[in-house]
């Protein structure tokens, strides 16, 4: 017990610790995984560095270094013409396009990573061109990829519908789909505005068209003078063809996506495959583009993650998910449960964590108190929609595809939102899911 403490000590020391010094997070995780592995753990240094996730590494860099390179030949460009025309130049509808796609390409299969990898990028240079905040796109894209992720052919979906029935509890793959949609619906709604989005209704892509000295008279105003609100529309920029360049890196996009949705190949690596064939086709394409991957970011996640492994092999996870299954309130327990589920995943794996927990909650679900339907639901969502946190997959992708710029305030606003659901979403499925279903 005292070695899971000192664990559990040492990820909130980093936190603190990154919060109030200049020191990086990424980089006081890994300390603090080679520290306590060695000393609490009895790990050399082989087995802390067992827990790097290289799968993570690979996707973050390889994606992150394709979009630089898209962006340099044009097809970021060609992308965003092609969305808003999808949407008839309605900027409102855009966020919801990300959504929506982000939700079919995991319903049908795709890892939610593989998803919200191809779909960000994308989504972000939407919101550079439309003054869309970065935030609430990233928000809508990871929400997307966890609307689809229960469906019964996704990968979220077939972890926990196995898991439930190697357990032979109650299952209803439909209601948990449609449950952990309509969740995920109804909280992008509120984010959409509560970050943005009422300023977006009405707005079409010809008034979003703005010259620099249109954009200074919107904002500026002389000294001694009051803002005049005259805009001057500069001249819609004609969409760019399709050369060679483009037209391959589209292939290769559509081809990451099909290999994520039928052979289950790695993100990462088909991104850096389709970089080599680019560069080879368009070396000038390629310049500066390594410069642009985020590899602040790519440190800070790694670094956590690995820390967060070391205390899955102590067994510190585990320890936390018995200690809950001994509390003698089954709802207070099923309560628990959906908590550390939450804050685990926010950390770490979310797979991992569905895989883990439903069966803790097992001693629960035997004696009939609580609804085993009701409390598998709540607990998908709950280990779900924290994925918005820059330490989980796909709010890692957000803020690597964020602006540089805008990148410190991204990671912390979906730090503050991601750390918010841990409590807010279990909290919300409990209410709505489990009590109920109280014998």
């Amino acid at each position: 017990m005292t070695d899971h403490l000192i664990a559990i000590g040492a990820l909130v020391l980093i936190f603190a610790v990154a919060t109030f010094t200049s020191v990086h997070m990424g980089a006081l995780a890994l300390v603090a995984a080679f520290a306590v592995g060695s000393t609490v753990a009895s790990e050399n240094a082989d087995d802390v560095f067992g827990g790097f996730p290289g799968d993570l590494f690979v996707v973050l860099v390889g994606v992150t270094f394709l979009f630089a390179v898209a962006k340099n030949n044009g097809t970021i460009e060609w992308l965003v013409h092609a969305a808003t025309r999808a949407v008839g130049g309605r900027i409102a509808l855009i966020p919801w396009v990300m959504f929506l796609i982000t939700a079919a390409l995991t319903a049908v299969g795709a890892v939610v990573p593989a998803a919200v990898g191809v779909i960000a990028p994308i989504g972000m240079s939407l919101c550079a061109r439309y003054r869309i905040r970065p935030l609430l796109m990233g928000l809508l894209v990871a929400n997307g990829g966890c609307a689809g992720g229960f469906s019964p052919a996704s990968v979220y979906g077939s972890i926990t519908n196995g898991v439930v029935e190697r357990n032979d509890l109650p299952s209803s793959p439909g209601l948990l789909f449609a449950m952990t949609f309509l969740f995920s619906v109804a909280l992008s709604v509120v984010a959409y505005f509560m970050f943005g989005g009422r300023q977006l209704l009405g707005r079409r892509a010809q008034d979003a068209e703005v010259t620099d000295g249109g954009a200074a008279a919107a904002g500026t105003a002389p000294a001694g003078g009051t803002a005049t609100a005259t805009v001057t529309l500069a001249k819609p920029a004609l969409a760019p063809g399709l050369d060679l360049s483009r037209s391959l890196t589209l292939l290769g996009l559509l081809g990451m996506v099909a290999g994520a949705l039928f052979f289950e190949w790695n993100v990462g690596l088909m991104a850096f495959t389709v970089v080599v064939v680019l560069t080879l086709v368009d070396p000038d394409a390629a310049k500066g583009a390594v410069d642009r991957c985020a590899w602040s970011t790519v440190l800070l996640v790694c670094g956590v993650v690995t820390f967060v492994g070391v205390m899955e092999r102590m067994g510190t996870i585990e320890w936390l998910g018995d200690s809950v299954a001994k509390i003698d309130s089954p709802l207070l327990g099923a309560l628990l449960i959906c908590v550390v589920g939450a804050v685990v995943s926010a950390f770490a794996s979310t797979t991992g964590i569905l895989g883990a927990l439903i069966p803790l909650a097992v001693p629960f679900l035997m004696d009939g108190q609580v609804s085993a339907v009701g409390l598998i639901i709540a607990l998908a969502i709950s280990s779900s929609v924290v994925d918005s946190s820059p330490l989980s997959t796909s709010g890692a992708l957000v803020t690597a595809n964020a602006p540089e710029e805008q990148r410190p305030q991204i990671f912390t606003s979906l730090m503050r939102w991601g750390m918010s659901m841990t409590l807010v979403a279990p909290l919300a499925t409990w209410a709505l899911f489990v009590i109920p279903g109280q014998a």
